[in-house]
This record gives structure tokens, C-alpha cells and sequence, in this order.
């Protein structure tokens, strides 16, 4: 976990830490993309808690995040409840085709058994997870989904997907050294998306202890996070950290639009005892196909048994990195990343035609400025102004702050 400061200044490393982290957290699941683009800078205000039940020892903003650094839980197994809200339409099965999801058997290449895929599920909709973990070299994590259920192991030198769904399997191979990157890139459970949001600090944001709380039978304080600038399309992230052993345990981030959360993730059960060696043993099963990630990073299916063991080393092997030339607008809450697509915007639902037309009318306003003419979409949380020359912004932010960002940029 990255070191707090209680400054207001970010060290060029610390940047350099951010922005790997959010590159790694767009890449495998959107809530996490959300805090990350949200989440750009957090200032600490000192506070004490206040009363509530359970009573616990006053503690500082300051104190509680460097509570949450200093945890040392390794240990660990329980089932987390997650709610994605971000206000998306009705795809009409069209996220399949633009997330890359659904690999299954006639999918060409792609394995429904691909973390990259499988994991865009928390994307949307309400998903239970059950967790462990046993030091660095040991993790699963297991989506249940109806009657089937999707799994992700980290087990030594070994990282296996598997869809009890479709029978597929997806194994790659990690050295000592990517195994924990393997872990921290798939931010599902309150101890991934609160690191996320607390990447650095800075005087944006307002961080206050409002109380306390029982989450899955622990006591736990409640840490608060509001931007303080206006313009922000984010309410507050409010984060329930166990107060012996400094996990978080409840991850919750509200719009300033009201109404229900964006993202809410929980421990519904957890306990700090150490899990069986058998949870992290997997064999593929019979008949089984099979995806081995080789050293290049490109996948390779085999029916039963898997043929050559593959590597796959850092973030290569799951997707491509993130477009050329990418500039940041602003700083805090209101902050705006810009790039160039050097193509032609995105057509109009009409130009597009078919299935894929309403979907870009669904989702898109028209907007107009000083920067020419464009498109906006929108969700509960995050904007994006794709102008018809090809330029996009995006951010946490209000139309108005997207509109106005691309005329300065004129």
C-alpha cells in the first residue's frame, strides 16, 4: 500500500504511483476506474469521531489513514457484497461486444475465463464475492453468479481463472516479484477500492472521522471523504475501517447528485483466521478448455489438459496500455484527462444505424462551444466530451466543467 503524506504537495514518485495505479484499475473493472479518476487527490483535515455506538477510543482523519497504511492483515476469508449504480442504460446485450466480455467457446480467441472480461461483471448490478488470503503468494477470489461461479487464484507462480459456466480456464504464471501486482490488480474487495481512493494527498479534498460502525460483526470508525471544489459529480466516499486491525471493511461512494450509492462494497462476514491450504489448490477439470497466457501475452486455447505452462509479467498480458499523449486538466476532484483519439469524434446514432445507433443516442447529449460541436456521455459519476474532431475529456465532473474545459483548450 502507498505511503500518506499530510502535506499539500504530491513527490514526482507519488504521481508516478498514481497514475500506474489507475491505469491498472481501468484495465480490469469499471467502479475502480471511477475512484481513480475521483479519487485523483485527497487532503487530510484532522477530526475527531464522533459518539456513536460502538463506543470507541477518539481518533484523528490522520491517525485512521495511517492506521489503514500500517495494516498488516494477511490472513484472511469472507463474502463481500458489491453495487454498482453508474446509471448505465439498458445495453440490450450490446456489452458483450464493447467490453470484450463473454469470451466463451465461440468468441474467437477470447476466454470467458479472462479476468480482463469476466471481472467488467461488477461493472454494473449488485454481485456477492466470496475472498481469501494467506500472505502475498496465496489469493482467490470467487464471483457467484446463478447457478455458476467464477474464480480467480493466485497460488504461488500460478494465477488461474476459471468459469464453471462455460468449463473454461485461463492460466498464466507469475515470479515472486508479480505476484503481488496480480492481486492488487483486481480491485474488488473495501481494502482495493480504499487504496485506490487514497493514492495522495492534497488541500482539494476534506477527510473527517464521523463516528463509528458494526460491519459484519467488527466495530469499525467511519472515515469520510468530500471534495471541497464544486463542480464535482462525486458526493463522498465513506469508508468503514475495522478499528483493531486497520482493514477496511465497507467501501461506500455517493454522487452529489443524491440518491443511491454509485459504489458500495462490504464485508457481509470475515474472519482473520488463516484459510485451509486447499482454497487456493486448483486443478482444471476434465474436459475442460483451456487459455495459457505465453510469454508474448498472447493467449493460446487447448482442450483438456493445458499443454505448455505460459508467463505473463506485470500488465501485458491482459490488455493494452491506455491512449498516447494523455494530459490532465485541473488537479483534485475537478481534475479533467484529455488526449487526442486523432480521429474523426464519434458519429451521430443515425450515422452509426442499427442496434449500436440507439446505444450511442442512449447514452450521448449534444453539446456545442467555442471548441466546435461534440458529444457528451454520461453517467452518475463520470462525463466524457468526445468532440467531433476527435478530442475527448474526461473526469468526475458536470457538462458545464467538460464544456469549458475543451473552449480553454481551444
Amino acid at each position: 500500500m502507498a505511503p500518506y503524506g499530510s502535506d499539500d504537495s504530491t513527490t514526482p514518485d507519488e504521481t508516478d504511483d498514481l497514475r500506474a495505479g489507475r491505469r491498472r484499475a481501468a484495465r480490469y473493472v469499471v467502479p475502480v476506474a471511477v475512484v481513480g479518476v475521483a479519487a485523483a487527490t485527497i487532503g487530510l483535515v484532522p477530526a475527531l469521531a464522533d459518539s456513536g455506538d460502538p463506543d470507541l477510543p477518539k481518533i484523528s482523519a490522520q491517525q485512521l489513514i495511517e492506521k489503514i497504511a500500517a495494516s498488516d492483515v494477511e490472513q484472511l476469508s469472507g463474502t463481500v457484497k458489491i453495487t454498482t449504480d453508474l446509471g448505465l442504460p439498458d445495453f440490450g446485450g450490446l456489452e458483450n461486444s464493447l467490453t470484450g466480455g463473454g469470451g466463451g467457446s465461440g468468441s474467437g480467441d477470447g476466454s470467458s475465463a479472462d479476468p480482463t472480461s469476466k471481472l467488467t461483471a461488477l461493472a454494473t448490478g449488485t454481485h456477492t464475492l466470496r475472498v481469501a488470503a494467506d500472505g502475498e503468494d496465496k489469493q482467490k477470489l470467487s464471483l457467484l453468479e446463478n447457478a455458476a461461479e467464477y474464480s480467480l487464484i493466485h497460488n504461488g507462480k500460478d494465477v488461474w481463472g476459471y468459469d464453471s459456466g462455460t468449463n473454461e480456464v485461463f492460466h498464466g504464471t507469475a515470479d515472486d516479484s508479480d505476484g503481488k501486482d496480480k492481486r492488487e490488480e483486481v480491485p474488488a474487495t473495501p481494502k482495493d477500492l480504499t487504496e485506490d481512493a487514497l493514492k495522495a494527498v492534497d488541500d482539494t479534498t476534506s477527510v473527517t472521522v464521523e463516528g463509528t460502525a458494526h460491519v459484519a460483526g467488527r466495530d469499525a470508525y467511519r472515515l469520510v471523504i468530500k471534495p471541497k471544489d464544486s463542480g464535482s459529480t462525486v458526493g463522498q466516499v465513506t469508508v468503514a475501517v475495522d478499528a483493531k486491525t486497520g482493514l477496511p471493511l465497507k467501501f461506500t461512494l455517493t454522487p452529489a447528485s443524491g440518491g443511491a450509492a454509485v459504489v458500495d462494497a462490504g464485508f457481509t462476514q470475515i474472519s482473520y483466521a488463516k484459510p485451509a491450504a486447499s482454497t487456493f489448490d486448483f486443478t482444471p477439470p476434465k474436459g475442460a478448455k483451456v487459455t495459457e497466457e505465453d510469454a508474448a501475452g498472447t493467449p493460446e486455447r487447448h482442450s483438456g489438459d493445458s499443454g505448455r505452462s505460459g508467463g505473463f509479467s506485470g500488465d501485458e498480458g491482459f490488455a493494452p496500455g491506455g491512449p498516447d499523449g494523455l494530459d490532465v486538466i485541473g488537479e483534485g476532484w475537478t481534475s479533467i484527462a484529455t488526449f487526442d483519439t486523432g480521429g474523426e469524434g464519434i458519429p451521430s446514432g443515425s450515422e452509426a444505424g442499427g442496434a449500436f445507433g440507439g446505444f450511442l443516442d442512449s447514452l450521448g447529449d449534444k453539446a456545442s462551444g467555442k471548441f466546435g460541436e461534440g458529444t457528451v456521455f454520461k453517467t452518475r459519476l463520470i462525463n466524457a466530451l468526445i468532440t467531433d474532431d476527435g478530442k475527448v475529456y474526461v473526469g468526475a465532473v458536470t457538462k458545464d466543467a467538460l464544456v469549458k474545459a475543451a473552449n480553454e483548450a481551444k
